[in-house]
């Protein structure tokens, strides 16, 4: 009886140690340091595809397995916004309302590895919405982690642009990629 306790007691303890699987006690915090980020909103119109980007520095840390639910949380200045054509800016700026909600807010908390990638859950806060997503994607690469969120402009409330008397109509998709550029 003591041979099989020791050997069952071996064997759970060899089985939690390879990586098969490891309790909750043997779960390391990591961080990632974050020194710059990217985001790039994209659409379409009838006249075309348009790009609209983003990027700050910033010195910030994302925590990977934290007991304390640390959160990642940043502030996106709207009118910062460049669409490379002064009239599309200033049609995104007028779209999203930068006068009467110059900032968006995206917050991300409880990531977990998932493969070589994370996931977490991701708050977006833009104009007066909250959009929030469980089990949210972080891809990692070398240099970054990033996601994407498939978007429509009716799903936060607004209109999409409509210019020369219909003539130019953007579409309601919307995809927004952000870049979290590490250390």
């Amino acid at each position: 009886m003591y041979k099989r306790f020791i050997f069952l007691i071996m064997g759970l303890a060899a089985f939690f140690l390879s990586g098969s699987a490891k309790p909750t006690f043997l779960t390391e915090e990591t961080t990632l340091v974050i020194n710059k980020i990217k985001i790039e909103i994209t659409g379409a119109s009838t006249v075309g595809k348009y790009n609209c980007s983003n990027t700050f520095s910033i010195k910030d840390t994302v925590y990977i397995n934290s007991a304390k639910k640390e959160a990642f949380n940043t502030e996106i200045k709207m009118s910062n916004f460049d669409c490379g054509n002064k009239i599309m800016t200033k049609d995104l700026q007028g779209t999203v309302k930068v006068k009467q909600f110059p900032n968006s807010t995206v917050c991300i908390t409880d990531v977990k590895p998932n493969g070589k990638n994370y996931k977490c859950r991701l708050t977006f806060y833009i104009t007066d919405k909250t959009l929030k997503y469980k089990d949210f994607i972080l891809y990692n690469s070398d240099d970054k982690i990033q996601g994407t969120l498939n978007l429509k402009f009716s799903d936060i409330d607004l209109e999409p642009p409509v210019k020369m008397a219909g003539l130019i109509k953007v579409k309601d998709d919307i995809v927004i990629n952000f870049s979290l550029y590490k250390n």
